[in-house]
């Protein structure tokens, strides 16, 4: 049977300044902006029958989920596999303080966006494999159309996956979807 599957991107969360910064596993509640966003992403999905949205556990992802949900009456399911790349030493902190304070890792990161790992984190090869069995798992056990709520990281893999792409690509696959 056919189905359809929709990777989104959890909406926004509130965020302690407008710098950029290194956003993995902290844990945020969505924005007022955030929320809107949600609410509106459910009334666009509205009309396509979606039967389960699987989500992160990570609270931004599961209220971006809830909204979907919600609009959908279908259930949300929590897959812990599905929350963001952990990002160690660099959790939180700003792209100006990682080149700064890390300077070769934050280059040898950047030779090598697929498997290098952050201290005390993930590689992005990691967090492929920690990714796409759960992935598998949920389109091959929800019948008809689904959505995963998760966030860019997540996405980007499986994206890679399924185009079957490598993931020194990963960040070519930017914001697809509109806001």
């Amino acid at each position: 049977m056919e189905k359809i599957i929709f990777l989104v991107r959890h909406a926004e969360p509130v965020r302690i300044d407008t710098q950029r910064r290194f956003f993995g596993q902290s844990d945020p509640d969505l924005s007022a902006v955030g929320i809107l966003q949600a609410e509106r992403l459910g009334e666009d999905l509205k009309n396509y029958a979606i039967q389960t949205v699987y989500t992160s556990d990570l609270i931004r992802a599961q209220q971006t989920a809830a909204r979907i949900g919600n609009r959908q009456q279908c259930r949300c399911v929590r897959i812990r596999e599905f929350r963001e790349i952990c990002l160690g030493l660099w959790e939180g902190q700003t792209f100006q303080e990682i080149q700064t304070g890390y300077p070769e890792e934050y280059q040898k990161r950047g030779e090598d966006i697929a498997g290098y790992r952050i201290p005390g984190g993930e590689s992005f090869a990691d967090l492929q494999q920690r990714v796409l069995p759960a992935f598998h798992q949920v389109v091959n056990t929800t019948d008809g159309n689904l959505a995963i709520v998760a966030h860019a990281g997540v996405n980007r893999t499986i994206l890679c996956h399924l185009l079957e792409r490598p993931l020194q690509e990963f960040f070519l696959y930017r914001r697809i979807m509109r806001q």
